[in-house]
């Protein structure tokens, strides 16, 4: 048993190298801070290597065999525990033959082309001030939510079928064909098939059974939010520039001046605290501003994962991003939102608290659904009444109006349907797209294909966001796994509708970080996700809360918004001095610093404040919650 836990610590150390040299070169291209693709391209592929490499599965099995027969005993099951963490990890990402790893490095190659490419692709659309302008994924997102000019929005809608056709025309096809060579060489019929076994170890047909009994169930609700829209603004209301600002566009002016972005790194990090969350020592770096040549999604990786080496903790390094226009409106909200998402995954991957890194890591056999269900657990919280009347709040002081929350409920309640099946038609169009064949992947083809698939799902011509212009589909890890975001919100309005009934509010709720942390949290991927809905609800996993709340009427929705707030007004003020996040805190802005914790949150805050509101002096700081 001691050779084996020597190759056990050995192995630790070796993964650790390669994932941070790896996640390292990821965070400064992605960013935008360095150039040198060559040099991540290159880290990646020895990072797939290592992960790949069937000679290491042998030996952890070899070892585990070993301490197996060893006597009982703490340091026996521990090692049991480690080995069969690393085993999983290799069985679900060893590349068993020649062939495929051939076509694994040749992806790696394609991929990191094309992105360089699409770095170089410069979107214009026309903002508020009816200026044409640089357009990055998110400011076009926030244009077609938030500005009343119908050719403004447009031109961001152009935008994004501008670039549905780059990546049709630059290369995507070809990769969508290397992909399904790969999936092949592994044994599977497409690379979809492979990527749903690999992600969440289900097959597509078991897939499918979810995702159409959850099509079936919100089919009613979308169509009837269609007619409601067409009675209230005409049938221009479903031209895709205009159906996100009709749902509510108007309602997210009038919550603009309630969600600053200078506020946004306060209000998270005082709503977590408050939340009973503890990261456990992490170091956090936070990107949170749009800028040329970041990558246009927000996202959270750790360069070190969290691990116990016997007593001793190795707390994680984690960096994550947003993409916030302070001077855009709507983008304060968006950027909030952002937050809240990465910095739930952030909170996720700084709890797990086994003692291998091989359980902390955000990649397979971490579920993407499991990884998602936390971030989108805590991104929910911030369209709660309650969290909207403690936090939000204008530059004056004055906080949020329940008139206007009714307000915002009336708008969006009837599209929540609508919002869940956006997501809902990425996993179809994607297994249609991987089961054509090599002559059949044209470019009108996959664009008929995306028009086709908006149709049978969201009812439209074209959506909003046209399926192509995702971001999600160009990368390897993230391609074919979108359908995770929904199952991930179906865990979400279970673990929700469950803490409600155990603790009774969930908004500043002490209760509830440690309850996340010790079911969800802690096991890490050596718990499968529904195994840890299972453990803090005791109930199967299931879509029936999430149908249940794409089918609520406005009345029900305000009913329970209207309780919570009366539970607050109950509850009275949150703790002004909640326990400390235990987190090391860095914002930056490419390599210049703007804020950090070092001498205390507070100090952090108001740097923050004024370096937003120098740099875009709109008037973006709110008295302190």
């Amino acid at each position: 048993m001691k050779e084996a836990s020597a190759f056990f610590d050995q192995l630790n150390q070796e993964y650790l190298a390669v994932h941070k040299a790896k996640e390292t070169l990821f965070w400064s291209t992605y960013m935008g801070t360095s150039d040198d693709h060559a040099g991540f391209t290159a880290a990646e592929k020895r990072y797939k290597q290592f992960v790949a490499d069937e000679a290491r599965l042998t030996a952890v099995r070899r070892h585990l065999e070993a301490v197996d027969a060893a006597s009982d005993g703490p340091q026996k099951r521990a090692l049991q525990h480690g080995l069969r963490g690393w085993r999983q990890f290799f069985e679900c990402n060893v590349v068993e033959n020649a062939e495929a790893r051939q076509l694994a490095d040749e992806l790696i190659e394609m991929e990191s082309d094309l992105f360089a490419r699409r770095k170089r692709l410069t979107l214009t659309h026309i903002d508020e001030s009816g200026q044409r302008v640089p357009a990055s994924l998110s400011t076009a997102s926030a244009n077609l939510l938030a500005n009343p000019a119908g050719e403004a929005r447009r031109s961001s809608h152009q935008a994004l079928l501008d670039l549905e056709s780059w990546v049709l025309e630059n290369g995507f096809l070809d990769l969508v064909k290397l992909r399904n060579r790969f999936a092949r060489a592994m044994g599977a019929e497409t690379f979809f098939d492979f990527k749903v076994v690999k992600e969440e170890a289900l097959t597509s047909t078991a897939l499918f059974a979810i995702l159409d009994d959850f099509e079936v169930r919100t089919r009613d609700a979308q169509t009837r939010a269609y007619d409601l829209l067409r009675r209230r603004w005409g049938a221009d209301a479903l031209e895709p520039h205009n159906l996100r600002f009709a749902i509510g566009g108007d309602v997210s002016r009038q919550f603009d001046p309630y969600l600053p972005f200078a506020q946004s790194l306060r209000r998270w990090v005082l709503s977590f605290r408050r939340l009973g969350i503890d990261f456990r020592g992490a170091t956090l770096t936070l990107d949170l501003l749009d800028r040329k040549g970041k990558y246009e999604n927000g996202f959270m990786h750790g360069p070190q994962p969290c691990y116990f080496a016997g007593e001793t903790w190795h707390s994680a390094v984690i960096n994550f991003t947003s993409l916030a226009r302070p001077d855009q409106v709507g983008s304060g909200a968006l950027g909030l939102n952002t937050l809240f998402h990465e910095g739930g995954h952030a909170a996720h991957f700084a709890n797990i608290t086994q003692n291998a890194p091989c359980f902390s890591q955000e990649f397979p056999p971490t579920s993407m659904a499991y990884a998602e269900t936390q971030s989108m657990f805590c991104d929910s919280l911030i369209g709660d009444a309650d969290w909207l009347k403690t936090y939000a709040c204008s530059t004056a002081g004055e906080t949020v109006s329940d008139a206007l929350i009714q307000a915002k409920l009336e708008a969006t309640q009837p599209f929540r349907a609508y919002g869940e099946r956006s997501i809902l038609a990425v996993p179809y169009f994607e297994r249609a797209l991987y089961r054509l064949s090599d002559a059949q992947l044209t470019i009108d083809k996959v664009r008929a294909l995306a028009r086709r698939t908006e149709k049978q799902i969201l009812g439209l011509a074209v959506s909003p966001r046209p399926l192509l212009a995702i971001p999600h589909l160009l990368n390897q890890e993230s391609a074919c796994a979108y359908h995770g975001y929904l199952l991930a919100q179906m865990a979400v309005h279970q673990t929700r509708a469950y803490l409600t009934k155990k603790l009774g509010y969930l908004s500043d709720n002490p209760a509830v970080g440690p309850l996340l942390s010790h079911h969800y949290w802690a096991p890490g991927n050596s718990v499968g996700h529904h195994d840890t809905i299972r453990s803090l609800t005791g109930q199967a996993f299931s879509a029936e809360a999430l149908a249940a709340e794409c089918n609520r009427s406005v009345a029900e929705a305000w009913q329970e918004a209207q309780a919570k707030i009366e539970g607050l007004a109950e509850r009275g003020a949150a703790a002004k001095a909640p326990p400390p996040l235990n987190a090391n805190v860095r914002v930056v802005h490419g390599e210049e610093v703007i804020a950090d914790n070092g001498a205390s949150d507070e100090k952090m805050f108001t740097d923050f404040e004024a370096w937003i509101v120098s740099h875009y002096p709109v008037g973006t700081v709110a008295a302190e919650q």
